[in-house]
């Protein structure tokens, strides 16, 4: 079959950071070359690029050979061998990468027309690069803490992936494979999408907007809906955080009730369970972004650092100070 036929519909670079994680590349990866199997001719083309072009490690250590470096991607730009769109591939310790002559062929390459995608983490590096300024983006949900506070003209969300006109994210995972059925559905039609799902045995596609993590019920192995309620109400609100009091408004029940029913579910009191969210909150935003201490503290609803550290170590056996500097990641303050 000749290409006049079957034009390429989309020629990819995907551009590997080091520490990327390796289910998310497959699952990005691979629904493409599916594809090309079932139409019967290259619809998709891509290859591998890196800094230097050296093979990169996985977050798993495995090294990834690829085919180009950013200065081949740079030749390429205006030529025949120019992408259509260009995936970040990331993963772990994202929050330390910085390099600014991928950051500016990004850019360029988003100002030519070019989409660009961040698989897992890789919102990071495209917020960096300056890309995500009032646009709707996906995070992994144990980086959107940081990532929010670092980069607060970005319309994050916890979805599994999102689509804002030529900006791809996804959450990494298997969302990966979310956003490129629904790639492939916008080139082609449902009917190569559900072909391609009956391949890697996947019963249905999930939305954009299907959450992240195991619903509240499946992850904390607890039935009672008013509990349910009242934890998806903490969790909403971190930063200001609401009265025991006034979650007994909210879902109807006195405030000795709560009390019972926590103790009976949770095994703590409600007030106590409220500050470790808030805590674990803080934790992935100390561990994740270099946002100082102070502001972490506020983001996560202490009146001051102190009382914040105190009732950091008493959970964590550590300071917020000691925490940093065990991850070895600079401290802002």
């Amino acid at each position: 079959m000749n290409m006049s036929q079957h034009p390429i519909k989309r020629s990819l670079v995907f551009f590997m950071v080091p520490d990327f994680t390796m289910v998310a590349f497959a699952t990005a990866l691979e629904p493409i070359r599916i594809a090309n199997r079932m139409l019967g001719y290259e619809a998709y083309k891509w290859r591998l690029a890196s800094i230097d072009g050296q093979p990169v490690p996985a977050s798993s250590g495995v090294l990834c050979a690829v085919d180009t470096s950013l200065q081949d991607e740079r030749r390429m730009m205006a030529g025949p061998d120019r992408p259509s769109m260009v995936i970040v591939c990331t993963g772990i310790n994202i929050e330390r990468y910085s390099n600014k002559p991928a950051f500016a062929w990004l850019r360029e390459e988003h100002d030519r027309g070019v989409a660009i995608g961040g698989l897992c983490t890789g919102a990071h590096v495209l917020a960096a690069a300056g890309l995500l300024s009032g646009k709707r983006c996906a995070i992994h949900w144990e980086n959107l803490p940081g990532f929010a506070e670092a980069f607060p003209n970005a319309h994050v969300f916890a979805d599994l992936f999102e689509v804002d006109q030529d900006i791809y994210t996804c959450a990494g995972g298997t969302a990966a494979l979310d956003m490129m059925l629904k790639l492939i559905g916008d080139d082609f039609d449902e009917d190569l999408v559900s072909r391609v799902c009956e391949q890697v045995l996947t019963d249905r596609v999930r939305g954009a907007s299907d959450g992240q993590r195991l619903p509240l019920r499946a992850r904390l192995g607890i039935q009672n809906s008013k509990v349910l309620t009242i934890i998806e109400l903490m969790d909403a609100n971190p930063s200001e955080p609401i009265s025991i009091s006034d979650i007994a408004r909210q879902v109807g029940l006195s405030r000795r009730q709560i009390e019972r029913l926590f103790r009976d579910e949770m095994g703590r009191s409600p007030a106590r369970y409220y500050l470790e969210i808030r805590l674990e909150r803080a934790r992935h935003m100390l561990i994740q972004s270099s946002v100082p201490i102070v502001e972490v503290a506020t983001a996560c609803g202490f009146v001051s650092a102190s009382h914040f550290s105190k009732c950091y170590r008493e959970l964590y056996a550590q300071t917020p100070q000691q925490e940093r500097l065990e991850r070895k990641y600079p401290a802002a303050s």
